[in-house]
């Protein structure tokens, strides 16, 4: 890794505004922690506003902006293939702001790196014939329910053919490659449940809210699904 580029993942790995070791800075960089003890004086000297000391660790105050991120081959290669991943796989909004997302960043790209995100586009494909548009559909509302943690109301038919209507608190979506399955708190059941996003024939934004800001109903599910209750 270039020192310039090690430079730029120190100041990403700060960021968040917690503390952060140089010992743990080393490991995730590879590289010894004299090494970043350089690079954060270098840093500090350039004007970046990070706070602390060898021995107790450093984190960037916050409001800092990062500066203009200049992508590898190898990152554009990687965003194209999950920009492609979204739209075949993912609800047809998600989709629409993926394929937005990759057009500005090809608007900045300088022409090597246009070349190389053009070569991508053409070599890697994700048919989408395995997830049918309509079968994603009700991903938009689901997403929007997590996001604003807003109950939702579905029509939910099982894979022996029963239909439900059910109250759901949608908690997080899982791909498992061949579906999608929300983890969500259904009322009927009064427990977490899981449900197949295809087989969700109708889905309604309800009035009603549930807390889930801080992921901990989502954690409980994912703790369940795993056995570990």
């Amino acid at each position: 890794m270039r020192p310039a580029d090690r430079l730029f993942q120190i100041i990403l790995m700060l960021r968040n505004g917690r503390v952060i070791t140089a010992r743990a800075l080393a490991e995730a960089l590879e590289v010894s922690e004299r090494t970043i003890y350089r690079d954060i004086a270098d840093l500090i000297g350039s004007g970046a506003p990070i706070d602390g000391e060898a021995g107790v660790g450093y984190r960037l105050r916050r409001g800092y902006q990062v500066p203009p991120l200049m992508f590898t081959g190898d990152e554009l290669e990687a965003l194209v293939i999950g920009a492609k991943l979204v739209q075949s796989y993912a609800d047809p909004a998600l989709g629409k702001a993926a394929a937005q997302a990759m057009a500005r960043i090809e608007a900045v790209l300088p022409r090597a790196l246009e070349e190389r995100i053009a070569g991508s586009e053409m070599r890697f494909c994700a048919p989408a014939f395995m997830q049918p548009e309509p079968l994603r559909e009700p991903m938009t509302l689901l997403r929007t329910g997590m996001e604003k943690g807003q109950k939702v109301q579905v029509r939910y038919r099982r894979e022996d053919g029963e239909v439900s209507e059910r109250t759901l608190w949608p908690l997080g979506l899982v791909f498992w490659g061949h579906c999608w399955t929300l983890g969500a708190w259904c009322e009927l059941r009064q427990g977490f449940r899981t449900f197949r996003v295809d087989r969700i024939e109708a889905v309604e934004l309800g009035v009603e809210r549930f807390d889930d800001r801080y992921g901990h109903l989502w954690g409980k599910y994912l703790a369940e699904a795993r056995g570990d209750c």
